[in-house]
């Protein structure tokens, strides 16, 4: 789960962690009292006006502006709100019909009173699932152009590995600030930083903390200017105050409508529908679906009560994608029984009515053979498959 930036600050400043101040807006009629409030607060007229939603490169899509008083505050205020902003993060890039603001956040210039005083870092932690550890990928290089540094210049970006048995150590804090080429009190002061954000990442159950920039002021502070959270959604029943930050306006859709009825469903940009029982099996068919010549349009796991409700509600809203010209059903039967799956395709098929689109069914496990009649006898406009590779080549022939 996502966090706007003006929560993932939240997060970060119950740990400690200092950071640019700010206040939200979420219509017009605001952006006076919060200009007020902002500017009694940090004592200057200066303001950054920044767009909530959930993708990075915001400035380079015109998401973020810096205002030197309260007209151009309003003015940079009023056309960011309500606009399409496109970023290289949002669907189709820059080149796509980007994401609707329904939110900005008035922040503080953190910069002033000296900019050329002030260094930008990037500071990251997520886990790196190759070595099992939780790692902090840090650089001198802050800003918006990271993805850039990385690829050219791949020795100013530093990874620091985190042992799950020892946690973060002092001399690691110590070595990241000495390779940020800090000293003195920014030592000091970055040393706690990392302490303190490896410290809202445990305790947040996050899967990546993103700060860019992270800022060493002219005043010698390390302050998060920018952040980007993601949480890990199987931890979220830990955190019923996280949870109630989700901002389903943020999200796709269909997604959200999936979760509200128990399936595990994530929407790509093929042409062939899936649904299956089970995480491993669903990766296993979009690789046979690839191999085929066809392209996963969906990952739906419809878990191990695949009935008819389940499976009705799978079919609908895998026919909400336009795209695709074919549905390959793929369930093993162990937890459920493949008869009992079987009785629910026909019930969903024949519930929802004219389905136009060819579906394939493999259906293998306990009493697979049981089920196949059912699905033979059915009448339905199905085809019926016994091996992995059958069916693949029946996708090949439906999508050809």
């Amino acid at each position: 789960m996502n966090l706007h930036e003006y929560q993932g600050k939240s997060l970060l400043a119950s740990y400690g962690i200092k950071i640019q101040r700010g206040i939200l807006v979420e219509n017009a009629s605001e952006i006076e009292s919060a200009y007020k409030k902002l500017k009694e607060e940090t004592g200057t007229e200066y303001c950054v006006v920044k767009a909530q939603i959930h993708a990075g490169g915001r400035g380079k899509g015109g998401g973020v502006k810096v205002a030197k008083n309260y007209e151009d505050t309003k003015v940079a205020a009023n056309n960011i709100l309500g606009m399409m902003l496109k970023t290289p993060q949002t669907a189709g890039g820059l080149n796509g019909p980007g994401k609707l603001v329904r939110k900005i956040l008035l922040a503080e210039d953190s910069y002033a009173p000296d900019f050329s005083a002030c260094k930008e870092y990037y500071v990251s932690i997520l886990l790196d699932r190759a070595s099992k550890r939780n790692v902090i990928i840090y650089s001198t290089q802050g800003g918006m152009d990271i993805e850039a540094v990385a690829e050219e210049t791949p020795h100013l970006v530093f990874k620091e590995y985190i042992d799950p048995a020892h946690g973060l150590q002092g001399f690691q804090t110590r070595k990241i600030a000495f390779n940020l080429g800090l000293s003195g009190k920014a030592f000091k002061e970055m040393t706690k930083f990392i302490s303190n954000l490896y410290k809202a990442f445990l305790g947040s159950d996050a899967s990546l903390f993103e700060i860019n920039p992270c800022m060493h002021s002219g005043n010698d502070e390390i302050i998060a200017v920018d952040c980007k959270v993601s949480l890990d959604e199987n931890a979220l029943y830990r955190h019923p105050d996280l949870q109630a930050m989700r901002d389903t306006t943020e999200e796709d859709p269909t997604e959200v409508e999936a979760k509200e009825y128990g399936l595990n469903y994530v929407n790509l940009d093929g042409n062939v529908g899936c649904m299956v029982n089970g995480a491993g099996l669903a990766m296993a068919t979009m690789d046979i679906i690839k191999l085929s010549g066809g392209s996963p349009a969906n990952f739906l796991d419809v878990g191990g009560t695949a009935d008819a409700e389940r499976v009705e509600k799978a079919f609908k809203i895998i026919l909400k994608d336009p795209e695709v010209k074919a549905i390959l059903i793929n369930i093993f039967g162990g937890i459920v029984r493949c008869d009992r799956v079987a009785n629910g395709i026909v019930e969903a098929y024949k519930n929802i009515g004219n389905i136009s689109i060819p579906i394939i069914i493999r259906l293998q496990g306990t009493n697979a053979d049981i089920a196949k009649k059912i699905i033979d006898d059915s009448g339905l406009k199905v085809h019926s498959a016994i091996q992995l590779q059958e069916a693949a080549d029946l996708v090949k022939k439906m999508i050809a």
